[in-house]
């Protein structure tokens, strides 16, 4: 056993595609489509804005985890539900205490945090069951292990739009330094008035469905959702390859328009996976439908892939934007496509909601007929960037021996 190696060898998701891997994929690839909509709860005066809901509404957690409780820990408890048997069984392996947590969020209990708050202003008092330690970002770490029974080192980190992929590269390190033998790892997000109003401020919400490299895309639409995965060092069908992350701390809210810190992370995971771009055989954007993403991303693709270039699409038209969750659930549904979920070797088609932006440097987006390649071995690349100059590029495929 290679002490390197690291393994993705379950997945757990949550999302406005679904729930169960058939239906995330069917919803991918055009079947039902995905749960986003117009709504009017969330802006003073009840402007309407587009969010993603999740398809499917998590359960309220039981009484005894009152001081814990929190649409996003019950986002997580049901998600951990998918791949509890994978984590009952590297707990009998190796023992709770080998068994870690890393999450990535950026909303913790906050909208639990509003009603209290909106409580305290009509009553002038606290709600009797509101305890603030549920929106402290740990909360979502330290809930998670208690609720999967785990007592390695558990935490959360906290970067806005990389989160949950720099808690995939952290819980990757905990394995390879030794420290534990399991990880389970991603992230969760759910909606609240903090964020869609924070981002509204920034002029950075779409007036209608998000548009990635168009000529009409305005902002994002938010979405919420849950990845979780469990990482092993234990060989399984699907492989964590490479990493890469840089932060170029460039301004607090918009990229570096040359993308020098994004392309440093990308280059770093083609080097640690020990691949070039050639044997990339897909590339989740970070496509939020930005102007200023847009054409930092766009060339940065152009730069790295070449003219060539590489089947690639945002996925976050379909999820909208899940914030501190989205790298996690970008890198599901690269897990998915990779997995025996997908035996026709599908990619999901591009969505546009517009004609593409012909001013910016040319990609090589997916189509309805785009399908991963009969090759040895399938690889794919999942690339995140977030506020303050946050950068970071995750690299699976199928394992070899």
């Amino acid at each position: 056993m290679n002490p390197r190696r690291v393994y993705l060898s379950a997945l757990g998701m949550s999302t406005t595609l679904g729930q169960e891997p058939a239906e995330i994929l069917a919803s991918v690839f055009g079947g039902p489509p995905p749960t986003l909509a117009p709504e009017t709860i969330w802006r003073e005066g009840g402007a309407a804005v587009v969010v993603g809901r999740l398809r499917h509404e998590p359960p309220a957690l039981a009484a005894a985890w009152r001081g814990l409780a929190s649409r996003n820990c019950a986002l997580l408890a049901t998600v951990l539900e998918s791949i509890r048997a994978q984590v009952q069984a590297a707990v009998a392996r190796f023992g709770a205490d080998r068994v870690g947590v890393v999450l990535g969020t950026s909303t913790s209990g906050i909208f639990e945090g509003e009603a209290a708050f909106a409580h305290w202003r009509a009553q002038g008092t606290w709600p009797a069951d509101y305890h603030y330690h549920r929106q402290e970002l740990g909360a979502a770490a330290e809930f998670l292990a208690r609720y999967a029974g785990v007592e390695g080192p558990a935490y959360t980190i906290s970067t806005a739009c990389t989160s949950s992929g720099k808690a995939l590269i952290a819980a990757r390190h905990l394995i390879q330094a030794g420290l534990v033998d399991a990880v389970i790892t991603g992230g969760a997000d759910t909606l609240c008035r903090l964020t869609v109003r924070g981002f509204a401020a920034l002029e950075a919400t779409s007036k209608t469905y998000s548009s990635p490299f168009t000529q009409a895309r305005d902002g994002i639409n938010l979405g919420e959702g849950a990845a979780l995965f469990l990482l092993t060092r234990e060989a399984a069908a699907i492989e964590f390859l490479g990493a890469g992350e840089a932060s170029d701390a460039h301004h607090i809210s918009a990229p570096d328009p040359a993308g020098a810190g994004a392309e440093r992370a990308l280059r770093q995971a083609l080097e640690e996976a020990g691949l070039t771009p050639g044997q990339i055989d897909y590339v989740n954007l970070h496509g939020t439908g930005t102007g200023l993403n847009d054409a930092m991303e766009s060339a940065l693709m152009a730069r790295v892939f070449g003219p060539a270039g590489v089947w690639a699409s945002s996925t976050k038209p379909q999820t909208g934007h899940t914030l501190g969750a989205a790298a996690a659930i970008e890198l599901g549904i690269c897990w998915l496509l990779l997995s025996g979920y997908n035996p026709g070797r599908r990619l999901p088609a591009q969505v546009w909601h517009g004609d593409p932006d012909t001013t910016l440097p040319p990609l090589r987006f997916t189509v309805a007929s785009s399908v991963l390649p009969q090759s040895e071995r399938r690889v794919m690349m999942s690339n995140s960037f977030a506020f303050g100059g946050s950068n970071v590029s995750l690299i699976l495929g199928e394992a070899r021996p």
